[in-house]
Formats: structure tokens, C-alpha cells, sequence
């Protein structure tokens, strides 16, 4: 068996917002919105370039976050977004009215990293890759 895809899927209490904040702020694309057949409720698929999952032991989370926000403070599930600049897309952040956790920082990871909180109660890393890793 192969996987072909890695999809998020996320239900967000203010859809409106949500879509906003990831189509408009982040950028993310959209490939396809499904509507119910009674009108009620859809759903919106953005393409997020390429995916991975991440298995992280909760010692080296708790080691993530203390190198990110300096203190725990993420949950089981994290989101991360690579962009080009993740101080602009932090500010952008910001602006849209999310409240950002703690602004970027350089980890050991040579990569520049943000956390915010997201739409649909998700926690966001906002990062930009530095060194050789960066392209």
C-alpha cells in the first residue's frame, strides 16, 4: 500500500474566518469547495504543498515548544506552515486579528519559527527554513 495524500481536515465553528485566514493570509490555494445538497454547510480543500507527518514524543514536544514560545504550551496537535517570511506571514498573522504566541525565533533547527493561534483552534508554527534546508 502506498499513501498518495496527507489530508487535515479541520472543522472550524467560524468556517468564514477560518477560509480567510488560510486562503487570504497564508495563501493557501483553492482546488475544490463541496457544498451539502440542502445548502447547509461545505467544505473548501486548500492545497498546502507538500505534507508530512511529524511523530513526536511529548518530551521532545515539550522541548519544541520551550525552544519556539519558551514554555509548553501546544496540545497534541500542532500545525506547521513553511513560508518564505515568516516575519511578514506572522505580522499578516497579527493583523488578521490571531494572536500570536511568540514571534519568530531562530531555533537549532536553523529555521526561523513563529507560533500563533490559529483559526478552528488550531496552534500554528510559522516557519521559514535558513540554512542549506532553505530553498
Amino acid at each position: 500500500m502506498t499513501v498518495r495524500q496527507l489530508r487535515l481536515a479541520v472543522t472550524a465553528d467560524d468556517y468564514e474566518a477560518a477560509l480567510r485566514f488560510y486562503r487570504d493570509v497564508l495563501g493557501l490555494t483553492e482546488q475544490a469547495t463541496y457544498h451539502r445538497p440542502d445548502g447547509d454547510g461545505r467544505v473548501t480543500i486548500l492545497e498546502a504543498g507538500r505534507a508530512t507527518l511529524e511523530l513526536i514524543e511529548p518530551s521532545y514536544a515539550e522541548y519544541i515548544d520551550d525552544v519556539e514560545v519558551g514554555r509548553r504550551v501546544a496540545g497534541h496537535v500542532r500545525v506547521a506552515f513553511e513560508v518564505e517570511d515568516s516575519a511578514a506571514a506572522t505580522a499578516r498573522a497579527a493583523e488578521a486579528g490571531l494572536e500570536v504566541i511568540a514571534e519568530p525565533r531562530r531555533t537549532p533547527w536553523d529555521s526561523l519559527n513563529a507560533r500563533v493561534d490559529g483559526p478552528a483552534h488550531l496552534q500554528l508554527t510559522i516557519f521559514q527554513e535558513l540554512g542549506e534546508s532553505a530553498q
